[in-house]
């Protein structure tokens, strides 16, 4: 896979490391002179040239690339590389840093962004993560802002507890994807049932999360003893 990644600070050569150590074809852009250092990552093809111009893209072969991030501290920036990659260059993918989160409404389909990666949101998300049971957390979001992966941590009283997987009838389109349990993570089993305290990873439409956490654990506790007698099973 061939990536391109605008912005050669920090966070953009950690992410290109991270790329060539799995053996993806990198190209890191800057226009800063300080920032080319080749060789911290020989690995790496550098491009001295501003991401924002057509013709720095066009010099870089963008249009061949698979990806494209814009990883810089700059989120004006990181617009317009998401929004040239994709609509003139027809990028398939699209990844662009948010360094403010008042900025955040804006990284959507119409910026030409694919993936928002909100470095402030995301530590929130794992320290939610890692200290509540029983609360839907929403990790990240995926393409166009309509998807995003959620987890929740099985609480004790939830009906959903001794429930095999397989009779379980998730809400809408929301897919189970994955179990940690043990601190092992494994792919659900359909006939298996689900244990307090396990880590449920989903793929949710963020419309349908509200219907998941009333599922997993409900509010009302009259709901609760209701679904503890008649969980939500394949018919």
């Amino acid at each position: 896979m061939r990536v391109a990644i605008a912005g050669a600070g920090n966070v953009g050569r950690s992410i290109a490391a991270e790329l060539t150590e799995n053996d993806h074809e990198v190209l890191l852009i800057d226009k800063d002179p300080h920032a080319i250092k080749s060789e911290s990552l020989p690995a790496v093809e550098w491009l001295l040239a501003d991401a924002c111009e057509l013709a720095s893209l066009e010099e870089a072969g963008i249009d061949t690339c698979d990806v494209a991030i814009a990883a810089t501290g700059d989120d004006k920036v990181n617009l317009v590389v998401s929004l040239l990659c994709k609509t003139e260059f027809g990028v398939p993918r699209t990844v662009a840093r948010v360094n403010h989160p008042k900025n955040e409404w804006m990284f959507n389909e119409v910026w030409g962004v694919d993936v928002a990666v909100s470095t402030p949101r995301l530590m929130c998300a794992l320290v939610e993560e890692a200290v509540t049971v029983g609360d839907l957390v929403r990790l990240m979001t995926f393409h166009e802002g309509e998807t995003s992966l959620v987890e929740m941590t099985l609480p004790a009283d939830s009906p959903c507890v001794g429930v095999r997987i397989g009779d379980l009838r998730w809400p809408g389109d929301v897919v189970l994807v994955a179990v940690i349990r043990d601190g092992h993570a494994r792919p659900p089993d359909n006939d298996g049932t689900l244990e307090a305290r396990d880590e449920l990873l989903f793929v949710s439409a963020q419309d349908t999360e509200h219907a998941l956490a009333e599922m997993l654990a409900p509010r009302d506790p009259s709901m609760a003893i209701a679904k503890k007698t008649a969980p939500r099973v394949l018919t």
